[in-house]
């Protein structure tokens, strides 16, 4: 098993196994979450590029990117069963809505079901963010990476929304990825430090789209 501690630089394979994972052709139905942007967007709050980044950036800094980082962090760094459980349980209780809790439940079941077998990692009962980190600690993955990866993939699902919904062109949306891309660096190095004391979220607006989307008469997403 991998310990937590400092890696080595990765390898090839390293990379491309995170890069499978974490691929939008990974089956675990990432496309179905719109993670309440959908919501926001109805309700007019998002309406330009400009709007889409300014959301989706306060999104990772402020609310559940920063939230799932640290979780997953925490999840790669657990030591024991019982470490593990305590921090999943964690992670669930701070899912600010039904949806978000429904969202990292069916992901991280997915996720876990497929890369148990095709791995043979146990990853049962696990919500994403966590079952990434403790699948990344069984496969040796290096930490930093890891989180850095899982992050681009959660900005590149809420920008694929985006593109569908704003609508937004793929100029645009591919801009957007760039431009925050480095964000997500930051977020990632920030959460190999951090603790599950140091979790806090002021992503009110975004949570309150998740709440609301669970009642909109028409919806193309899930969550």
């Amino acid at each position: 098993m991998a310990t937590a501690g400092p890696m080595a630089i990765p390898t090839d394979a390293d990379i491309l196994t995170l890069t499978q994972w974490l691929s939008p052709a990974y089956p675990v139905g990432g496309f179905a979450y719109s993670h309440g942007l959908e919501a926001a967007i109805e309700a007019g709050r998002i309406n330009t590029a400009t709007d889409t980044q300014a959301w989706i950036a306060d999104v990772l800094e402020f609310g559940s990117g920063w939230i799932d980082a640290v979780f997953l962090v925490a999840g790669y760094k657990a030591d024991d069963p019982e470490q593990l459980a305590a921090t999943d349980a964690a992670a669930r209780a701070f899912c600010a809505s039904s949806e978000r809790l429904k969202e990292t439940d069916l992901l991280g079941q997915a996720f876990g079901e497929i890369t148990s077998v095709v791995w043979g990692a146990d990853l049962s009962g696990l919500s994403y963010p966590v079952a990434v980190g403790r699948a990344a600690r069984l496969q040796a993955l290096p930490l930093p990476l890891t989180t850095q990866m899982f992050l681009q993939a959660f900005l590149s699902n809420l920008v694929a929304c985006a593109t569908r919904l704003v609508p937004l062109g793929q100029t645009d949306a591919q801009r957007i990825i760039r431009d925050l891309t480095p964000l997500c660096s930051r977020i990632a190095q920030a959460a190999q430090q951090a603790g599950l004391e140091d979790l806090a979220s002021t992503g009110f607006l975004s949570d309150i789209a998740s709440m609301q989307h669970e009642t909109q008469y028409s919806r193309i997403f899930r969550t």
